[in-house]
């Protein structure tokens, strides 16, 4: 009678252990699938691009006049990059560059214009390549080149690339028309009339809210393409436009920055003796005939307008965490180029001194963590860089590192050097940790300046014709050369890939 139950038991325990095995079978396959699920989720991206916004009144930064909570609370989550440097000082040229991952003298791209008929129809931007790979890919506003005022206050596109884009939106705002309390801080270095607005150092103390402006009204579009297209992946490029001249905000945003208690940057005597004919811009020191009161305002409206912009971002990446999406997007803010705010009697951009090229960088990667590097990075590494951490394969013959590996160590120098250009192409910067070197012309034939960014930061002692300093001077001189073929190899590839399509 013991037999059977000695079976039954056996059978029970056999039944018993083999559920159990395939409970466990079943329950680590689902999470081996879930897990895979996970990990193939395509990361969205958040592209943030300011306009005319240099490293210096960046809060987080260096300054501590200008306050930017809601970048400098980004810079706190995300890896904040110390030296990253724009590849030309004028928006057009420089968003090209960025967009498409070539050096300007590559693509002979110095204009207004987006990029797209100097690379050829069959190169991709950046945005286009994740288009190409499932992505919803939107802009609004500014990403390539805007006029700024004028493409802004039709509404129009203006050198946009339609291919690089699912959707794109335009803000169109009312810039120096706008209602309010306006001033003119400069006089009209474009022309013998002044003139209260267009691409001018104007000051407009406006009526209204956020809303009634550009970048309120690309911020409230960028929400509502998060809300809608949150369950899909997506590339979104956000441009905002200020501070870029005319410095127009809401008062309110005017209030923390009365003029009076602006402190200018020191003007040195004879400081423009050492500084050759073509590295002074007239145009907006001589012929601008600011007065000492005109500069303050003038600082004051671009602070002003710094803080609109900042608020305007907060607002994008609230958005972001009340959606939680935090964790499944990349978040890169930077800058076209940076912008001179008096130094060496310098105002606006186009200069290759060091407040003009350089930019803030700031990248947030879900799952790292905050970090600062001081690599030298520069803006056209933002494409392969982010291609990388989405996983996607993008064509070797684009110019940019990526620097994704400084997301992980941010002690690795991915570059130990930044090269800029400006003016057509013919001037050149090669910035390394010691040494600023420009050159103008090819043959330095209409003179140079070095700087020992240890000791002159701030670049008011030119060495370039001090006999001490002849070795340094070769040096840069012999590394500029083997940048330039560097940069023109490439160039005659793309110049054959380009034969090839006709």
């Amino acid at each position: 009678m013991k037999k059977p139950q000695i079976k039954r038991d056996k059978v029970a325990h056999y039944n018993s252990n083999f559920r159990r095995t395939n409970i466990i079978f079943i329950l680590g396959l689902l999470i081996s699938i879930t897990g895979y699920t996970q990990e193939k989720k395509k990361p969205n991206v958040l592209f943030i691009v300011a306009d005319d916004l240099t490293a210096t009144a960046v809060s987080s930064y260096e300054n501590i006049a200008s306050r930017t909570p809601n970048i400098d609370k980004l810079a706190t989550e995300g890896t904040r990059y110390t030296h990253a440097y724009s590849q030309y000082p004028v928006c057009g040229p420089s968003r090209a560059s960025l967009m498409f991952g070539y050096y300007p003298n590559a693509t002979q791209t110095y204009g207004y214009v987006s990029g797209r008929e100097q690379v050829g129809e069959k190169r991709k931007s950046w945005s286009q390549l994740f288009k190409d790979n499932g992505y919803y890919t939107a802009r609004v506003s500014k990403i390539y080149h805007m006029g700024v005022p004028i493409d802004i206050e039709t509404g129009s596109n203006g050198q946009d690339d339609g291919e690089s884009w699912t959707e794109r939106f335009n803000s169109q705002g009312p810039e120096w028309k706008a209602e309010g309390e306006a001033e003119l801080v400069q006089n009209n270095p474009f022309g013998d009339k002044p003139r209260k607005g267009g691409n001018v150092m104007t000051i407009v103390k406006a009526d209204g809210g956020d809303l009634e402006h550009s970048d309120g009204k690309t911020a409230e579009k960028a929400i509502e393409l998060i809300r809608k297209h949150k369950n899909e992946p997506f590339f979104l490029a956000v441009g905002m436009v200020r501070p870029h001249v005319p410095f127009v905000a809401p008062k309110s945003y005017f209030e923390p920055y009365p003029h009076s208690e602006i402190v200018l940057p020191p003007k040195v005597q004879n400081d423009w003796d050492d500084i050759p004919a073509r590295g002074i811009n007239y145009v907006t020191s001589v012929n601008g005939e600011m007065s000492e009161e005109q500069e303050k305002k003038a600082v004051a409206g671009y602070y002003a307008s710094v803080a609109y912009m900042d608020a305007q971002v907060g607002k994008i990446l609230n958005t972001l965490k009340e959606e939680g999406l935090e964790d499944n997007t990349i978040v890169i803010f930077t800058s076209d180029h940076g912008f001179h705010l008096g130094e060496h009697r310098f105002w606006m951009k186009v200069s290759l001194h060091e407040e003009s090229v350089r930019v803030p960088l700031i990248i947030k990667m879900p799952g790292k963590a905050p970090a600062v590097c001081n690599s030298f990075t520069e803006l056209l590494d933002l494409y392969p860089t982010v291609a990388e951490l989405a996983g996607l394969k993008y064509s070797k013959n684009i110019q940019g590192k990526s620097i994704a590996k400084t997301l992980e160590n941010p002690e690795i120098e991915v570059r130990d050097m930044a090269f800029s250009v400006s003016q057509g192409g013919k001037t050149f910067l090669i910035r390394t940790k010691k040494w600023a070197y420009i050159q103008y012309d090819e043959d330095a034939g209409s003179g140079m300046e070095l700087f020992d960014m240890e000791y002159d930061p701030k670049q008011y002692t030119n060495l370039a014709y001090n006999p001490q300093y002849a070795e340094v001077r070769t040096q840069m001189q012999d590394r500029l050369k083997a940048k330039l073929k560097e940069v023109r190899t490439n160039d005659l590839d793309i110049q054959y890939d380009l034969q090839k399509t006709k």
